[in-house]
């Protein structure tokens, strides 16, 4: 039987993962659930590395603070230009930023599509 694969994107791991155990009654195949931004790169994921901090030894603020592996300084000077790395402002409640950074990929079988799609919105999915 064929499959199809659905996109969704919350505000927060635990709507996908409500969306996930709500789907599991359907013909589910596989899913994933992935934050996502607009930066590539781990950067700085484990807070052993944050030392480098003291001594300077990182390459700049938006591999800092936004997880980003820039190819070129530019790209990481402009990077860090964002209210997301500088920390003056997002307009979020406690300063984070708000938005869909959370994606969930669903992949189920055809016959299953139109109830996955809505369960996923009824989720908090856009």
């Amino acid at each position: 039987m064929a499959e199809r694969s659905v996109f969704a994107y919350f505000n927060t791991p635990d709507q996908a993962k409500e969306a996930v155990e709500r789907l599991k009654p359907l013909k589910l195949v596989d899913y994933a659930i992935e934050r996502i931004d607009g930066y590539a790169g781990p950067g700085y994921q484990s807070l052993d590395r944050l030392g480098g901090t003291i001594t300077g030894d990182f390459k700049g603020l938006g591999n800092l603070t936004l997880g980003g592996d820039f190819d070129s300084l530019d790209a990481g000077i402009l990077a860090a230009a964002s209210v997301s790395a500088s920390g003056y402002g997002s307009g979020g409640p406690d300063n984070r930023v708000t938005g869909r950074d959370i994606m969930l990929v669903a992949i189920v079988e055809e016959a299953d599509y139109e109830e996955a799609d809505r369960i996923v919105r009824e989720s908090g999915a856009m």
